[in-house]
């Protein structure tokens, strides 16, 4: 078993230290209540490290709305404007987003941060609140186009990529948050939503999320579904695959924590992640503290820490970014 977990606040306590100590936790998600400034967000993933120096360190960090840090961090803008650019100049619109995911990569290393639930590969239609203009684009080659971009800049900085949500959350009605939406769209329409995804393993994308939706062939929704999971494998996927939050209304098909966190993982997942509700954190681990991990499981998600590149080249690379996104967005706005 392997579980990502939240943390209360900006300092560890007595409770977090403990679930970090648990030999089921894999990793630790941060959050806007987790964060003051940078130098707090330094002090408080070093903690981390002392606890396990091999626990994964992650936060959700797309830009725009969901964006966690936000003072001494640029504001990244929401997915969908570096779509809105693309309409007006593609080439512009993919080196505005490679040099977004360069300057995310790299602030967010200085935290000592792994990598970021990024990019969003759903696409964009307006019936969706949820997704929304966290997307990029509504057609699908967009997505992909902009998509890979960013995940371009994250690499340069040494920083993995988080594909989400599978099989693509952004035309299906309803918001996961609040309950389990059932995309009940004909079979070859859902395919589309999958392009992305498939362009994203092409290029070597190193994880993907899960979504908590229901397909109608299926009678499990997605992230717990081996049907819809071992799809990833058979279009070549070899990275690791994490359920997104098991707190969600969506993920409550079972009602005990312990068996949503093994559900994901028996159905091909290779982390499961509870992000706010503490008692549930509580709960899965005491009822998993002897389920052994895979060493294929372990070993994706490893992959995952962020790798170990020149200071010198880094700051270089940085800077380089800044320019060229200072530029695109000075354009995209004047489109705008």
């Amino acid at each position: 078993m392997a579980l990502l977990i939240g943390i209360e606040g900006k300092q560890l306590q007595a409770a977090d230290e403990a679930r970090l100590h648990h030999p089921q936790t894999a990793g630790v998600i941060l959050f806007t209540r987790n964060f003051e400034d940078l130098a707090q967000l330094c002090a408080l993933t070093a903690a981390i490290r002392a606890i396990r120096a091999e626990l994964l360190i992650a936060v959700d960090h797309e830009g725009g709305r969901v964006q966690r840090f936000r003072h001494e961090f640029t504001h990244l803008p929401e997915a969908a404007a570096f779509g809105r650019y693309f309409d007006h100049a593609p080439q512009g619109a993919c080196e505005w987003a490679q040099a977004a995911g360069a300057i995310m990569g790299y602030e967010l290393r200085r935290a000592d941060i792994d990598f970021s639930f990024a990019p969003v590969l759903d696409l964009q239609d307006a019936q969706s609140d949820v997704i929304g203009n966290r997307a990029f684009h509504a057609e699908p080659a967009a997505v992909a186009l902009l998509s890979c971009a960013l995940r371009r800049g994250l690499r340069q900085m040494g920083m993995a990529a988080v594909g989400k949500h599978y099989p693509g959350h952004g035309r299906v009605q309803g918001d996961s948050h609040l309950m389990l939406p059932c995309d009940r769209r004909e079979y070859a329409l859902r395919e589309a939503d999958r392009f992305p995804f498939y362009a994203n393993i092409q290029d070597g994308v190193e994880a993907i999320m899960s979504a908590h939706i229901m397909l109608p062939e299926d009678d499990k929704p997605a992230g717990f579904s081996a049907l819809c999971l071992q799809s990833l494998r058979d279009m070549g996927f070899e990275g690791a695959i994490i359920s997104d939050d098991l707190d969600m209304a969506g993920a409550k098909f079972f009602t005990n924590p312990a068996e949503r966190v093994q559900a994901a993982l028996d159905a091909g997942a290779d982390a499961a992640m509870i992000c706010n509700t503490f008692a549930d954190i509580n709960s899965a681990l005491a009822q998993a503290l002897h389920l052994p991990q895979p060493e294929r499981s372990k070993a994706r998600l490893q992959a995952l820490r962020a790798r170990v590149l020149p200071a010198e080249r880094l700051a270089q690379d940085y800077a380089a970014a800044e320019e060229i996104y200072r530029r695109h967005h000075a354009r995209a706005l004047a489109m705008a």
